[in-house]
């Protein structure tokens, strides 16, 4: 059976022990933690505060899927404190900016051949997100291609069906192709809204983040898809609206949702 996992980003100003009361009152017992500047958990103590913050989570009844974590991948110090916590894995995208793709993917492997080290020696996995526009990689095909030729002990996919769909992309053709290489599945939904009117010389659109039953990436299609393929690991929700006023009421909802999807 799929776990389902939160990513507490949203919750940001909140100490940890607040984090977690809050998150289980949102029905979750396993999270994403960032660590990242201005988060409980910063970069630059990371050795020293990711093991106590994942202990502290532990004795209020929470527990740590992975993190996603503002550090070069070639730090040796997200390895030792992820192994300390008993973290198996560091969610990562890859922005390429103004460079052309080719040149953006080679970059990634640089990153990813410096820490394949550190992964062996310490066990812990890199997760790669793919992200709409100007990310490395964008949809499944570019996935595949990344991913091809590194262990996916190390070197996994969280492939994220919103940002598939918002570059127009079929999700079964892309649990097809990743199959072999998920290690998280995201969830979160989204769709393009125009922003500039019919008399618009060239029409304006911006994405607009939406429950789970409104947007591009249809959850029934995708859970039925990882039904289909046997995909029986970790769900992770995003918790990402573009009401951010509403997100404790959305996320209720989209988990509610969810597992109506999966039978839970």
């Amino acid at each position: 059976m799929n776990e389902l996992a939160l990513f507490v980003k949203p919750w940001k100003s909140l100490s940890l022990p607040q984090l977690a009361q809050h998150v289980r009152s949102l029905g979750f017992d396993l999270i994403e933690l960032p660590v990242r500047p201005g988060f409980p958990v910063e970069p630059q103590n990371i050795e020293r505060d990711l093991p106590a913050a994942v202990t502290l989570l532990a004795q209020e009844g929470i527990r740590v899927l992975n993190v996603t974590a503002d550090i070069a991948l070639h730090d040796e110090r997200l390895y030792n404190a992820c192994a300390a916590a008993g973290i198996g894995m560091n969610r990562v995208m890859f922005r390429h900016g103004d460079t052309d793709y080719w040149t953006a993917e080679a970059d990634a492997r640089r990153q990813l051949d410096a820490a394949l080290p550190f992964c062996e020696r310490y066990g812990v996995q890199i997760g790669i997100q793919n992200h709409s526009r100007r990310f490395v990689p964008v949809n499944e095909m570019s996935m595949y291609h990344l991913l091809k030729d590194y262990d996916s002990r190390y070197v996994a996919a969280v492939w994220d069906p919103a940002h598939n769909a918002l570059e127009g992309m079929d999700s079964d053709a892309a649990l097809d192709i990743l199959a072999p290489y998920l290690c998280v599945v995201n969830l979160k939904n989204a769709y393009w809204r125009r922003i500039s009117g019919p008399e618009a010389k060239l029409a304006e659109w911006k994405i607009y983040w939406t429950s789970g039953a409104q947007g591009r990436a249809s959850w029934s299609r995708v859970i039925t898809k990882l039904k289909a393929i046997s995909y029986s690991g970790p769900i992770c929700f995003s918790a990402e609206y573009s009401d951010e006023e509403r997100v404790d009421e959305l996320i209720a909802k989209d988990l509610a949702f969810a597992q109506g999807l999966l039978g839970t």
